[in-house]
């Protein structure tokens, strides 16, 4: 890979916008006053066309094409199963491209339905899986469909200058990712932006949980069957509360909830059912395995509090690296909700400050530069290997390598009496802190809570039938102070602690029942005092990640728990860049349920999860063991 080797640094950039590059003032130089949606219809022409597919599907694509003539254009695709209305070739977008500095620099942009979707021919699959083997023109993915839209663009779009880029944010995203595999000559530099990689960890399902909240909304608006070619999407069901947390619990099943709010009108709805266990259905769909011989150069984007894709974020960079060391392959991380760079303005979440405008300077300083370079053949330097923004502290960071190589291996270990000791890898105290050992007369090695499927844990406190952003960085006092939360926190630190690159908790749990969900969450407690914050004791959740219990040995094989004996947990929680700062508390909190932000575990073992009955669902004692034979830890980077 061509990395740039730098140390990692803290950028001593302003992150005022007025310091833009050279070429963000020249494109905003380009009339600055007059908005952007005039200066497109002043100053781009459009065509429509259905370009053909090498099976004989046809593909709706608006091409928006810069009037001047004064030089060649690169140009820029995004393929969507979103719409690319306005529909009618004298009906204009407000805005074109990535950002608006590739409209007011002049980019040939092209959007186009993917098959089934809209105004395209075909038949629509959702996360359509790569074929590795092609035999013939019936032979198609989502690859080939990206290389025949290139092939003709470049033969019949005239004006342009050879160099084709991509991106796209979450599904678009997708297609960026699938359009580079065995990348077209022309496409030189692609951006998955919160692409999905494997959608039995993106989006819907976490390690076999299902994120009933998120996959209820984005399936009913988004997954409704198409009846033919239309401007139109299908009309989704009402939703009868925006009181999400009674309204699922009072269906009480999977099968009740679709039943009476989706009218068991959405079909991957039924698929999903279908397939609890990561089976065939799921393999195939994927698309990391595949990303091989991509384009040139890619950057992966994601944003911290990304809600939807941020295991596809992570892997996409990590499979791009692994499978490809010769391709420009980075990666940006931003204070972001899922796609919030190209559309906020990226200095708060909540009641969570970031102390800059981190989505104006990313796409003036990031994004516009690297497809300049890449596409234009302008001077622009390369982006670092990663550019990530620390949170905690709130100050952009390069790094050569992400993880940061530089990262000692570090750990909390979950101590009696709700402690949380932290320690290098080889045991030894960080922190100054002081292990007290626990009596063992009086301590029995584990903490235990009752878990009531009728009384589930709220994800949130906010009253919402969605996933918010915020529960991300929410304040997780409501969910501390229940009894069916364990709460192990940490000594005041007397130093700064900066986490970066994945989570790792391995613990033993047990239960009553059979069946079982673990929900393990990094909390950044705030400082007490009139004088020590605006936000006083303030649990502000860094990362949390949830396992189906009985898939913890295994995703195909899902497996029952033998009542009361202890079993071990491994949680991936994805990666962080966060500054515990001194005169904080870190604590960790393990609860068995989310909802509806996750559906029920019925806590008794059932073969097929989604179709437990309501008498299946049952009260159960979880218990987390903390002792010498079995640890509870939290593994993690601590940069120097």
């Amino acid at each position: 890979m061509l990395r740039v080797m730098r140390a990692a640094i803290v950028l001593t950039v302003a992150m005022n916008v007025g310091l833009h590059c050279a070429t963000a003032q020249q494109t905003e130089g380009r009339q600055p006053g007059v908005p952007l949606d005039q200066y497109i219809r002043e100053n781009y022409t459009k065509q429509e066309h259905m370009i053909p597919m090498r099976d004989g599907v046809k593909l709706y694509t608006a091409i928006y094409i810069p009037k001047a003539t004064d030089q060649k254009w690169p140009i820029m695709i995004k393929r969507t199963p979103y719409s690319c209305a306005p529909y009618g070739p004298d009906k204009m977008p407000g805005s074109l491209g990535p950002s608006e500095h590739f409209a007011r620099a002049g980019y040939i942009v092209v959007n186009q339905d993917v098959r089934g979707r809209f105004l395209s021919e075909g038949q629509f699959e959702q996360v359509r899986p790569h074929l590795t083997v092609k035999n013939g023109p019936q032979d198609i993915d989502e690859s080939t469909d990206a290389w025949d839209t290139i092939e003709w663009l470049t033969k019949n779009i005239p004006g342009h200058n050879g160099r084709v880029g991509m991106a796209g944010i979450s599904y678009p995203g997708f297609y960026a990712s699938a359009g580079m595999i065995d990348a077209h000559p022309a496409l030189v530099a692609v951006s998955p932006q919160a692409p999905v990689g494997d959608w039995y960890f993106d989006d819907f399902l976490h390690h076999g949980a299902f994120f009933l909240a998120h996959a209820f909304r984005w399936l009913n608006n988004n997954a409704q069957e198409r009846r033919g070619p239309s401007t139109e999407r299908p009309a989704a069901n009402l939703v009868p509360s925006a009181d999400g947390y009674h309204m699922f619990l009072e269906a009480g099943t999977i099968t009740e909830i679709n039943r009476r709010f989706l009218k068991d009108s959405v079909p991957f709805w039924n698929d999903m059912m279908a397939h609890p266990n990561r089976d065939e259905f799921w393999q195939k769909r994927a698309i990391l395995p595949h990303l091989k011989k991509t384009a040139p150069a890619v950057m992966v984007v994601t944003g911290w509090y990304d809600a939807e894709d941020l295991y596809g974020s992570f892997k996409t960079y990590q499979a791009v690296e692994q499978l490809n060391p010769d391709v420009n392959n980075v990666l940006v991380v931003g204070p972001w909700v899922h796609g919030g760079w190209a559309s906020t303005e990226g200095d708060k979440l909540g009641r969570i400050g970031f102390g800059s405008k981190t989505g104006p300077y990313y796409r003036a300083e990031i994004e516009f530069p690297f497809f300049e370079k890449y596409l234009r053949g302008s001077d622009h330097p390369a982006p670092a290997e990663a550019t990530v923004f620390e949170t905690g502290s709130n100050q952009w960071r390069t790094f050569s390598h992400w993880p940061p190589s530089e990262a000692k291996p570090s750990q909390l270990r979950l101590q009696s009496g709700g402690r949380l000791q932290l320690e290098s890898a080889d045991g030894k105290l960080l922190n100054s802190e002081s292990a007290a050992a626990a009596d063992p007369a009086t301590d029995p090695g584990f903490d235990q809570f009752v878990s009531d499927p009728a009384k589930p844990v709220p994800y949130s406190e906010e009253i919402t039938n969605r996933m918010t952003n915020e529960y991300m960085t929410d304040d997780q006092r409501f969910a501390a102070r229940r009894p069916d939360v364990l709460v192990y926190q940490s000594d005041i630190l007397t130093d700064d602690l900066v986490m970066a690159g994945p989570l790792q908790a391995q613990f033993f749990a047990s239960t009553s029942e059979t069946d079982a969900d673990f929900v393990v969450k990094l909390i950044d407690v705030f400082p007490d005092g009139a004088d020590a914050a605006r936000l006083p004791n303030y649990q502000m959740m860094v990362r949390s990640e949830v396992l189906r219990g009985r898939f913890r040995n295994s995703y195909e094989k899902p497996e029952a728990f033998v009542p009361n004996q202890p079993a071990a947990i491994h949680l991936e929680l994805l990666d962080v860049l966060h500054r515990f700062q001194k005169g904080h508390r870190i604590m960790i909190q393990i609860q068995s349920t989310w909802f509806p932000l996750v559906d029920r575990n019925p806590q008794q073992f059932v073969p097929n999860i989604y179709f437990a009955e309501p008498e299946d669902f049952r009260s159960a004692v979880h218990r987390v063991y903390r002792t010498a034979q079995h640890p509870a830890t939290i593994s993690f980077g601590q940069l120097p």
